[in-house]
C-alpha cells in the first residue's frame, strides 16, 4: 500500500468554495466543517489509515462524483476508470502482496469502500463485488491460478463476476441447480446464474457449480474465462440503481472448464461462498455508509440555505432533531460496520452473526437516512439534478443482495440461540 499512499500527493485535493444558493449544492462531495464532527468518519482511525481513507476520498472527489449522473443516467460502465482505481490497490484490496494484492486488513479495506461510494454508490459497489471475487480466488486457488489472475485483477485490467443466484435458488443457496460433469480434462457445466453484477462486461467468473450430492456439499468453485466455449449471456437487465455496472444472466450451455480452473477441492464450494459473503456483507455495508454520510453532508447545506416562512430550515428544531437522528443512525451503522471487519481480522468465532448484524443494520438504517435526506430537500430531492435520488435508488438493493436482511436475522438469531460455547482463540 505504501506506494499507492504516495500517489495522494498527485491526487488534486479540490474544494470548491461554494456560493451559498441552491444551485452550488445540488451535487458536490465532502466539506471541511465535517472534519472533528461527530459524523466524521476519520474519527478513531490511526495515520496510516486516515491516508488510506483520503486517497480514496480524492479518488471520489476527482474520478467519481462528477460522472456520477451521467453513468446513471446512460447506463456506463465505467472501465476506464475502474483500471485508475486499480492503479491506486483498490482491486485486490484485502489479497496478499505476492501476486500483486494490496494486502490491507478488512477494516482498512471498508474505509476505501466507504469513501469511494460517496462518489458513486453503484460504481463502488461493483468494485468490491470485484474484490471479494478476487479474495476467493486468492484465498482458496492454487499458486498457478492465483499468479494467473491476482495481478490482472489487482489492476483492474480484467474484472471478475461472482456466479452464485439461481432462477431458482436466491436465499436457498445450498440447492443451487447448475450442474458440472466431468469429462475428459474438462468439466461441462450447464445451468443458469441470474442478476450477476458485470455479467458479460467481465473476464472471469467465479462460479458455485453442482459437482456432487445434493445440499451444500456437492457444491464446487470453479473460474470461468469469458471466452470459455459454451458460455453465453443474456440481455442487459433494465433497474431501479446500479446503473453504472450491467446486470446479465449468465448461461451455461455444454461450457467447457478446464480442471485446473477448480478453486479449493471438490465439494467445498458453499464453504468458499459463505466465507467470501462474509466480507462482501461487511463491503456493502460499507458502500451504504459512504452514500449516507454525503447524503446528509448535502442536507446539512440545504437546510442553511434553503428559507421558508422568513428564515433558513436549520432554524426549524424538528428539522434539527431529524438531522441529529440520521446523523446518529450514520454513525452507529459505521461502527457495527467496523466492529465487523475488525472480527474478520482476528477471526472471531462470532465473526458470522457480527457481519449479519453490520450488514442488515447499516444498509436498512443508511436507506433510511438516504431516504430522510431526500424528504429535508422537498420536492428538489426528487429531482435527478441532486444527488441524493440517486443515492436512495443505488443503495436499496443492499438489503437484498450478499444474503437478503432476513437471512442476517436468521444467522443472527442462530446464533444467539445455540448452546455452544464458542471460544476465542
Amino acid at each position: 500500500m505504501a506506494s499507492a499512499l504516495k500517489k495522494v500527493t498527485k491526487l488534486s485535493l479540490i474544494f470548491h468554495k461554494r456560493s451559498k444558493d441552491l444551485t452550488a449544492i445540488r451535487r458536490s462531495i465532502g466539506d471541511i466543517w465535517v472534519n472533528g464532527s461527530c459524523i466524521d468518519p476519520s474519527i478513531g482511525l490511526s495515520e496510516e489509515q486516515i491516508q488510506i481513507q483520503q486517497l480514496a476520498t480524492d479518488f471520489a472527489k476527482n474520478e467519481l462524483f462528477p460522472n456520477m449522473a451521467q453513468w446513471d443516467q446512460q447506463e456506463i460502465f465505467p472501465k476506464d476508470v475502474l483500471k485508475k482505481a486499480g492503479q491506486l490497490g483498490f482491486g485486490a484490496a484485502y489479497c496478499r502482496e505476492d501476486c500483486g494484492g494490496t494486502g490491507l486488513s478488512r477494516l482498512d479495506s471498508s474505509l476505501i469502500f466507504e469513501a469511494l461510494s460517496q462518489g458513486c454508490t453503484s460504481t463502488t459497489a461493483f468494485i468490491s463485488i470485484h474484490n471479494m471475487c478476487a479474495w476467493m480466488i486468492d484465498e482458496f486457488a492454487n499458486d498457478d491460478l492465483r499468479q494467473r489472475w491476482i495481478p490482472q485483477l489487482a489492476g483492474m485490467e480484467k474484472l471478475a463476476s461472482y456466479c452464485l443466484t439461481e432462477p431458482d435458488n436466491g436465499s436457498d443457496a445450498g440447492n443451487i441447480k447448475t450442474s458440472a460433469k466431468l469429462q475428459g480434462d474438462n468439466y461441462v457445466l450447464n445451468g443458469t446464474k441470474v442478476f450477476i453484477s458485470g455479467g458479460g462486461d467481465t473476464d472471469v467468473y467465479v462460479v458455485m457449480c453442482r459437482t456432487g450430492e445434493a445440499g451444500p456439499k456437492g457444491i464446487t468453485c470453479m473460474l470461468v474465462d469469458k471466452e470459455s466455449p459454451g458460455l453465453a449471456f443474456g440481455q442487459k437487465e433494465k433497474k431501479l440503481g446500479w446503473n453504472s455496472q450491467p446486470t446479465r444472466s449468465v448461461i451455461f450451455e455444454d461450457c467447457q472448464v478446464p480442471v485446473s480452473n477448480v478453486v479449493g477441492n471438490l465439494g467445498d464450494g458453499f464453504k468458499i461462498a459463505m466465507r467470501g459473503l462474509n466480507g462482501g456483507r461487511i463491503n456493502v455495508g460499507s458502500c451504504s455508509l459512504g452514500a449516507a454520510q454525503n447524503s446528509l453532508q448535502l442536507t446539512r447545506d440545504y437546510l442553511k440555505v434553503r428559507k421558508q416562512f422568513g428564515k433558513t430550515l436549520d432554524n426549524f428544531q424538528y428539522l434539527q432533531f431529524k438531522l441529529a437522528e440520521m446523523a446518529t443512525k450514520l454513525v452507529v451503522s459505521r461502527n457495527i460496520i467496523r466492529t465487523a471487519a475488525i472480527s474478520l481480522d482476528n477471526n472471531w468465532p462470532n465473526k458470522v452473526p457480527l457481519c449479519s448484524m453490520a450488514k442488515f443494520f447499516a444498509t436498512e438504517e443508511c436507506s433510511k437516512v438516504c431516504n430522510d435526506a431526500l424528504q429535508l430537500h422537498g420536492g428538489y430531492g426528487y429531482l435527478k439534478d441532486y444527488a441524493i435520488e440517486q443515492y436512495l435508488r443505488d443503495t436499496r438493493v443492499h438489503q437484498i443482495l450478499e444474503g437478503t436482511n432476513e437471512v442476517m436475522r436468521m444467522l443472527i438469531s442462530r446464533d444467539i440461540l445455540t448452546d455452544e460455547e464458542r471460544k476465542y482463540v
